[in-house]
Order: structure tokens, then C-alpha cells, then sequence
């Protein structure tokens, strides 16, 4: 973890431009890349890169190890001869993810990749290929999992024929064969993102740009994961979750959030020395600098609803695995570059955990004017082993909040700042780069000063989530420039 004071842009792969209507990682991301090294930023920080299910949402994915395929390019498998360039012709430049659209054409051609690649026969990628399914221990089951979600109509996994449902060896060795080509077509995606991914990983290192990963605390039911671990997760024997995770009521919803993600079985993880999340750790740090662990919390409590339950109002805290975990994580890993995600209910259990391995919490200046001087968020509050932002991916856009303040509200935070609110996005940025706060980060939709339009997703509605994207003459060079000095101003270079 670096110590100095620095500034990243807060940005998920798939709001970046480009033709494929999704973003991905190709010419578009190296241009962003190049937007933050002209503007000194030297952090970008993401949302989960892993294959989303419900809703689309990165929080949800149907694995915690492997990569959206969505976000390959195109255009670099057209270089590579897998793909033709006639074959991605089609334009999709709209400023939203259409993915009812995007991801039935994009699979398809990932698809014809595949096949093309595989009849290529022996050359020097085929062999990179191998030695990436040989050194990746969870791809046979990841890919075997996506395969027979598509054999049997993208029903969860609960709901296929018990033999595989249940894994008998049996079973698993017949699918394997029948279904080898399949197999081998996500295999292929996974090696692809991965390959991809690391040539941004290296771009963005040689730009001074360190990347902060966003991990889940909990994974979904319908996931490789669960399916391959039943013992360590708090199921039926039908494979269905006794209790699932969410949160009480809080600032964002009266009915609290029910995420419906089924919860550890953590004494069955602590006789196994959490050897799934040591993995799972471990496979971040193959992808970023540091990263951000979401509802840190858990780790010290959990909110279990019953599996029934309608919404999250009727449930209990009930105790994880605390420092525990985390002095078994640093036994085997080493340092831990994490970034506790602090926010909602925080009972003092939970910061003794934090401040115990030293982690980073988070403050969030949209939720600093709504009391009195005692408020947490509040920049004289703020201590230098934190992150500042203006808001994150579940908040509106700074420009929104502020056009649905209530007018005492809003003039409780002109008097703070001492400003007579001409430019109150420009003032709250300001705010956030002068705090004490070892990092200050900028979601895109700030730094750009958009409306609520361009939110990226509002808790607890399950629809029309996560599918901004900005335009790339947006990221004008005067922009990077205005930036630039800001950072200067603020030691944040």
C-alpha cells in the first residue's frame, strides 16, 4: 500500500466507449489510461471484473474467479486471425449498455473464436493456451458450470438432474467429454480476458496508475463457486440457502437490502485453514495493486435473513470469523493491500478489526452535511488512514444529489465550505482533494459534473442498473489540464 497522498478516477470497464456497446478492454481503455496520466491521477479503481448473473450486476457473478468475457475486445481477436473484421461490423455507439442486445451478438462471436482458434491446430498461442489451463486451478469447473447452464436453459444449478446437480464423479467425467468443445469455447474466454487484462495491467503501470480491484464478500447461490463448495456455504440438502446476506434498513432503502447471497459455513472454512479465499485473495493480487473489500462488516458480523424472507427487515447480526480470518490471510499472503469498505451500520467491533491490520476505511462527503459537527464524513473529521470520495457507484452522481437536497441541507453545506455555491460539484471535488485523506477518488460522472442519468446503480432496484457510459470526446485534453493543477494544488501528484 503506498503511503503518499494521491487522486485516482473511479471508472468500471464497461462504461468506456467504443463500438461493441459494452466496454472493453482494448484502444478505448488505453486512451482513458492516458486521460489519467496527463490529469496525475495515479489511481483507477473498478468495480468487479468477474462475470455478472443477476442484472447484470458485477456484485453478482457467476464466479469469483473468472472474468466478464464481455469485456474482451473485438479488435484484438480480429488482429489476432480468430476473428474477421467483417465479423464485428456491427455498431453499437450508444451511450448505455443494451444488454439485451450486446451480449447474445458478442457471445456468439466469442464463440466463433473459439472455434477458429482450436482449428488452427499447434502453434504458439495454442501452447500458451494449455499452460494457462494447466496453472488455473478453477477453470475446469468454471467452465464446465457455464456449459451446462446453457445445456439446461440457464436454470440455476439446484435445479438440474441431482447426479450433476450434486457433482457424482460419475456425472461430471461424462459431461466433461460430451460437452468438450463447449468447455473448451469459455476456457478460451478466460484466457483471452485474462491475457488482455494483464497488457492493461501493464499499460497502466507504465503510466504511474495504480488499480484498485473491488471484491464482494459474498458470492451468488447460482455460482461455480457454490456449486463446487456446498460444505462451505449454509445450505438445505437440496442445495438451497438456509439463510441469505443483506443489510437492515439504512440509508439507502426503509426495508433494508436483501441480496439473497448465501452465507459462509465458517467453521467448516477454518478446517480447511480458508484455503478458498486464500485462493481467492490470491487471484486478485495476480490483477491489482490493491483492493477494496465490499461490506467489510461481514467479516465481523453478518446480517442472516431467512432463506424465505421477502425483504431484509426481519433478521440478526451473527458473528464471523474477525481477525481470525485476517491473521490467516497475512500468515499465507503477506501484507494485506485491502481498502475496508466502512460504510452503513459500523458498530466499534467492526473498526477495532479495521484498525487492527491497519486498513484504510472510507469516508463519503455525500453523507457528511446531513447532521451536525460530530459526523464522520465530515472533512475535520477525516483521518489520514482513509479514502475520500465524493460518492461511490451506489450514490447518485454528485450532480443529482445535489439538485434533491433538501434547501436546509444545502445550505448547511454551503456554510461548512465557506463557498456561496456557484460550481457546487467543483467545491466538493475541491473538498475531497484537500482532505487529510491518504487518497481522494473521483467517480468519472463527478470529474465530468453529469446528472442522475449517468448513475451507475441505485440499491435495491433489481432493473436498468450499471449501464452508463460516457462518450470519449468527453475526456478533452483542458479536461486533464483543469485536473492536473487541482492535483498539483493538493499534493496529490
Amino acid at each position: 500500500m503506498h503511503t503518499r497522498r494521491s487522486a485516482g478516477v473511479l471508472l468500471h470497464p464497461t462504461s468506456l466507449p467504443g463500438k461493441e456497446g459494452i466496454g472493453t478492454l482494448g484502444k478505448e481503455l488505453h486512451d482513458f489510461l492516458d486521460f489519467l496520466a496527463r490529469a496525475k491521477f495515479s489511481l483507477w479503481q473498478v468495480l468487479p471484473l468477474t462475470p455478472p448473473a443477476a442484472g447484470n450486476s458485477p456484485y453478482s457473478a457467476y464466479s469469483a474467479f473468472a472474468g466478464n468475457h464481455l469485456l474482451i475486445d473485438l479488435q484484438l481477436l480480429v488482429d489476432e486471425g480468430d476473428l474477421t473484421q467483417q465479423n464485428i461490423m456491427r455498431d453499437f455507439s450508444q451511450d448505455t449498455v443494451d444488454y439485451e442486445s450486446v451480449t447474445p451478438w458478442k457471445e456468439a462471436l466469442l464463440q466463433e473464436a473459439a472455434r477458429n482458434f482450436f482449428s488452427q491446430g499447434h502453434t504458439s498461442r495454442m501452447e500458451e493456451f494449455w499452460q494457462f489451463c494447466d496453472n488455473t486451478g478453477w477453470l475446469h469447473d468454471y467452465a464446465l458450470f457455464r456449459t451446462l447452464k446453457l445445456q439446461h436453459r440457464n436454470k440455476p444449478w439446484h435445479h438440474w438432474p441431482r447426479e450433476i446437480a450434486l457433482r457424482t464423479p460419475s456425472a461430471l467425467q461424462q459431461a466433461s467429454v460430451q460437452l468438450g468443445p463447449e468447455i473448451g469455447a469459455q476456457k478460451y474466454q478466460q484466457w483471452q480476458f485474462f491475457r488482455q487484462w494483464q497488457k492493461i495491467r501493464n499499460a497502466a503501470k507504465e503510466r504511474g496508475i495504480a488499480i484498485i480491484g473491488d471484491l464482494p464478500i459474498f458470492v451468488a447461490h447460482d455460482s461455480s463457486d457454490v456449486w463446487c463448495n456446498r460444505e462451505l456455504f449454509l445450505l438445505d440438502a437440496a442445495g438451497k440457502p438456509t439463510v441469505v446476506a443483506g443489510v437492515p434498513p439504512d440509508y439507502f432503502s426503509a426495508t433494508g437490502q436483501l441480496w439473497g447471497n448465501p452465507l459462509y459455513n465458517w467453521n467448516a472454512m477454518a478446517k480447511q485453514d480458508y484455503s478458498w479465499w486464500i485462493a481467492r485473495f490470491r487471484q486478485m493480487f495476480t490483477q491489482f495493486d490493491q483492493v477494496r473489500i465490499d461490506h467489510f462488516r461481514g467479516f465481523e458480523a453478518a446480517w442472516h435473513v431467512p432463506g424465505a424472507a421477502r425483504t431484509a427487515v426481519h433478521g440478526a447480526w451473527v458473528p464471523g470469523p474477525g481477525a481470525t480470518f485476517f491473521a490467516a490471510i497475512k500468515n499465507s499472503l503477506g501484507e494485506l493491500p485491502f481498502i475496508a469498505e466502512d460504510l452503513g451500520v459500523i458498530t466499534p467491533e467492526v473498526e477495532t478489526l479495521r484498525d487492527h491490520f491497519h486498513l484504510p476505511g472510507m469516508k463519503i462527503l455525500q453523507f457528511a452535511f446531513d447532521s451536525d459537527a460530530a459526523n464522520p464524513y465530515l472533512p475535520h473529521n477525516h483521518v489520514p488512514n482513509s479514502i475520500i470520495y465524493t460518492g461511490t457507484h451506489d450514490n447518485d452522481t454528485t450532480r443529482g444529489w445535489l439538485e434533491t437536497l433538501p434547501p436546509k441541507v444545502l445550505q448547511r453545506m454551503y456554510d461548512y465550505l465557506g463557498l456561496p455555491g456557484i460550481d457546487p460539484v467543483q467545491d466538493l471535488i475541491r473538498t475531497a482533494l484537500m482532505s487529510v485523506a491518504r487518497s481522494a477518488i473521483i467517480p468519472l460522472q463527478d470529474l465530468l459534473e453529469l446528472p442522475t442519468e449517468a448513475r451507475m446503480n441505485k440499491p435495491g432496484v433489481a432493473l436498468g442498473n450499471w449501464s452508463w457510459r460516457y462518450q470519449a470526446h468527453q475526456l478533452e485534453p483542458g479536461l486533464a489540464d483543469h485536473y492536473a493543477d487541482l492535483l498539483k494544488r493538493y499534493g496529490r501528484c
